[in-house]
């Protein structure tokens, strides 16, 4: 199954918040993931804050084209709930 982003916020600096349709829920800080040629424009904030859910490719999206798989913005934010549990 590949997992649904349904609802993106921007937090500031670089964090978000995600919402997936199986309900999975919780925030993200993406600094470190911003490496590459087209994650470059975003290392400016005021670019990183124009992210969205795109509802059709149902994942984190940025108007530069860049973008994150749904799968593994869905495995980030389940490992952060998991370790949260086990604190």
């Amino acid at each position: 199954m590949i997992p649904r982003l349904l609802e993106a916020r921007y937090l500031g600096g670089y964090r978000v918040w995600l919402r997936f349709k199986d309900g999975l829920a919780g925030e993200l800080d993406l600094k470190e993931e911003l490496w590459g040629e087209v994650f470059e424009p975003l290392k400016d904030v005021a670019e990183f804050a124009k992210l969205k859910a795109d509802p059709e490719l149902h994942t984190l999206v940025w108007p530069n084209g860049a973008d994150f798989a749904p799968e593994w913005l869905w495995e980030k934010v389940k490992a952060i709930k998991i370790g949260a549990a086990a604190e």
